[in-house]
């Protein structure tokens, strides 16, 4: 049996790997950010600086409790990878397998902790969900609080199907 005929009988929207947030990790982000933000409004309600002080740490400190927010919602989700696509499991599209053009997982690439970034063909929309991935036109960060095994699992998936399809187009 060829690899195009294993690759025919498998199901395209099978879920091959996946990567959520560690529960310690996301409770631990929200909560440090939550705190901070509580913080910044106690002192500027509790200490006497001068206005203009005290507007800036209140509305820092409002910035501060939507972050945590952002981030509570962002990792309520996982990301999966399936042959075809790169997605979030509330179905944004994240990335498509052929339009990946590149992947850098070294120590000092600008990417997410435990994880690693991506470079399309392609640019897309800006988003950004706090501590699971973000993307600014044509690079992707997947990564922040989830496990490093399983962005790792999920970066060597892609860049075996990144070498299937180079190889298959005779690169």
């Amino acid at each position: 049996m060829t690899s195009e005929q294993v690759r025919l009988k498998t199901d395209p929207h099978e879920i091959l790997a996946t990567a959520q947030a560690a529960s310690g990790r996301r409770y631990l982000g929200i909560g440090m950010l939550g705190l901070l933000g509580l913080m910044l409004i106690y002192i500027a309600i509790s200490q006497a600086p001068a206005l203009q002080w005290r507007l800036f740490l209140v509305a820092l400190g409002a910035l501060t409790l939507w972050m945590a927010d952002r981030m509570r919602r962002g990792t309520a989700t996982r990301i999966e990878l399936t042959e075809t696509e790169l997605r979030d499991s509330d179905g944004t599209v994240i990335a498509l397998i052929a339009d990946i053009d590149g992947m850098d997982r070294g120590f000092f690439a600008f990417k997410p902790s435990n994880g690693f970034l991506l470079r399309t063909k392609s640019s897309a929309p800006n988003v950004w969900r706090p501590g699971l991935w973000w993307r600014m036109g044509r690079r992707i960060g997947i990564g922040g609080v989830t496990p490093a095994s399983q962005t790792k699992f999920m970066s060597e998936m892609i860049a075996a199907m990144m070498a299937q399809r180079d190889m298959d187009a005779g690169k």
